[in-house]
């Protein structure tokens, strides 16, 4: 894998993780 390719993955990875955070944090709210 080239450097792109490995910063890419990351950053799909990084905006899901922060997707996932986001919807954690709604459904500790509504209680």
């Amino acid at each position: 894998m080239s450097m792109y390719e490995i910063l890419m993955v990351l950053f799909a990875f990084g905006t899901f993780l922060l997707a996932l955070l986001a919807l954690v944090m709604k459904m500790i709210n509504r209680k």
